[in-house]
Order: structure tokens, then sequence, then C-alpha cells
């Protein structure tokens, strides 16, 4: 069955949902170490591509996600916040391979009609199972409604201010409490109870809009896209690192072996190829010649830290950015 296109478009919101594989029977969260690590993954990834998480609620063998996307760019957060999350989790409990039953499910929202319900029914999940994971939601520590009710100070990378304002109580903690406590409504229960629920929801204006003319309009752009950095190729980020450096490519591809052998040339054209290029990491692995692709997580890991000092290498690839959309044909 072909996979459903994934429309992306800047300040979109999205309801993100995975399981574990094997139809959910893999446990993604074991230990607290492990909602430990996933929390700190999403904090990561709001820094680094800009999102904003609204609501989440990670349960034994899922978890739930209200995304907002000013970037345009849910594909590629979801696929670090699942990869490096799988890459923690393997470390934590000594496993190996796959974590996900496969691509994340993401449900393109109408803010105006549904935020505040996605809200509701992501919070819900705990006491919504055959058999209730608490009696009060409140004491559920793995999801973002003990903050909203202001029962657990707040993380700074968690979203709430849209929430509340569009909830328009007075009393904010007290009046979200009990929007909650009313239920989920019928018609978001029977949205969710199909077997192969939409990929969208929002009322008969949004639908049409979207279909009608969203839909068009991000597809027309594709084109325009070609030309700016996330449409680059492997080839040709490298070439204009590589002519940046006044190297030829096959210097910037080539493998050394040892410690601390590999060139910072090589290192940057590896991280822009991520960065820049949104390219999975196996196809990175294998242009570069790299034995694993958790290789290609370390050096890119490597130098997002560099770049956070602030230093010497922020304004230089900086300058290999610049070079790159200026050069590249």
């Amino acid at each position: 069955m072909p996979r459903v296109e994934r429309i992306e478009y800047e300040d979109a919101y999205y309801h993100v949902m995975n399981r574990g594989r094997e139809r959910g029977r893999i446990k993604l969260f074991r230990t607290d170490k492990d909602y430990e690590a996933f929390l700190k993954t999403l904090e990561e990834a709001v820094e680094r591509f800009g999102i904003a998480i609204h609501a989440y609620c990670l349960m034994t063998n899922h978890y739930h996600l209200l995304v907002q996307t000013p970037n345009a760019n849910i594909s590629r957060a979801m696929r670090h916040i699942n990869g490096v999350y799988t890459q923690r989790y393997n470390r934590l409990n000594s496993s190996d391979g796959s974590l996900f039953r496969g691509r994340f499910k993401s449900i393109l929202v109408d803010k105006d009609a549904y935020l505040l319900q996605l809200s509701r029914y992501i919070h819900r999940n705990p006491i919504e199972t055959q058999k209730p994971m608490v009696d009060s939601l409140d004491k559920y520590p793995w999801s973002s409604y003990p903050a909203y009710v202001n029962k657990v100070q707040c993380p700074d990378w968690l979203s709430q201010n849209l929430t509340y304002q569009m909830l328009g109580s007075k009393q904010r903690y007290a009046g979200y409490a009990k929007y909650v406590a009313d239920g989920n409504t019928e018609q978001l229960i029977r949205f969710y109870s199909r077997g192969n629920m939409a990929s969208v929801i929002g009322d008969k204006d949004f639908v049409t809009w979207y279909k009608e003319e969203k839909i068009p309009e991000v597809k027309a752009n594709k084109q325009i896209q070609q030309i700016i950095p996330h449409g680059l190729s492997i080839e040709q980020i490298s070439q204009c690192t590589a002519k940046y450096y006044k190297q030829s490519v096959e210097q910037i591809k080539e493998l050394r072996k040892g410690r601390n052998s590999q060139s910072m040339p090589r290192k940057v054209a590896i991280y822009l190829c991520q960065h820049l290029g949104d390219h999975r990491l196996k196809s990175i692995k294998d242009y570069f010649g790299l034995g694993h692709v958790g290789s290609v997580s370390y050096i890119t890991s490597h130098i997002r830290e560099e770049l956070a000092l602030g230093g010497e290498l922020k304004g230089e690839v900086d300058l290999v950015i610049d070079f790159i959309i200026n050069n590249a044909t």
C-alpha cells in the first residue's frame, strides 16, 4: 500500500502518534529513565527545529504529541525524535535494532476547531485505558497535564499559552482541569475509533481550504524549493563544501582510519548533508563510506555541540552555508 504523502506548511498543527513495533507489543518505555530520555529528546527537538509542543502524553507502548511547525518541518523533526530516542533507548536497555512499528502517524489539525479538544484527548489517555493507569490525571507524571494544572513546574520547552488563551478562563488552571474532566466529545471519539483515521481533522471550511488551496500551493512550491538548501543533494552539498575549502570531492569523501583522523571539512560536509539537505543517515553513511549510521550521528552531534558554543566554527559553518546557497546549481 503506497504511503500517504505528508503535506507540510508553515505553522501547521499536528496530532502525532507512534507505537512500538510488533503492533505495539514492544514497550517504548520500560523505566523512568526511558521516559526522561524521551522528554530530553523533545526538548532538544524544540531547540533545534523550532517546533512547538503544546501537549504530550507518553504511554507504555505509544506516545501522543500536539505539535506546531513554524518552519514546515514535521517529518524532519519527528525523524530526529524517533531516531535519537531509539539510540538512547537501546543504550539504556542494552538492546539493538528498531523500536517503532514504522513511520509516525500525523493528523493535520484545524487549530481553531480542534486544538483544545485534542489537548484534552491527549491528556485523558491515562484514564481512558481499559484499566485506568491513575485515579487522577494530575498524578500521571509522563504527560503535560500536571504542568497545565500547576501541579509541577512547566518545562521551558512546553507551549501552554495558546491553549489557555483559547480556553478563555480567568482561572486558567482550574478552568483547564474542569475542561479536561468534562470528557471527550462523541464526535472526537468516533473520529479516533475508525480503523484507518483520516489525515486531517477540521471543520468543513478548513478541510475544503486544505484540499483545494493548501495542497496545490505546497506542491507547486516544491519546484521552487529545489533552489534552496533543503532541496540540495548530498553531491551538491559535498561539492560546494569541497570548493569552499579548496579541496577535491575525493578529499572530502576520503575515509581515514584512526581516532580523530576525520578532517574538519569532511565533518562539516557530513553535518550539512543532514542539516541543509535533510538526508537520511544511511544515505550519508553510504556516500562518505562510513561503517555505521551511528558514525554519522556521532559526527553531526559533535558539530552541533561545537556550534552551540558560538566559537570560530560557528562563523566558519555560516560562511560555508552562504557559499553553498550562492554557488549550488
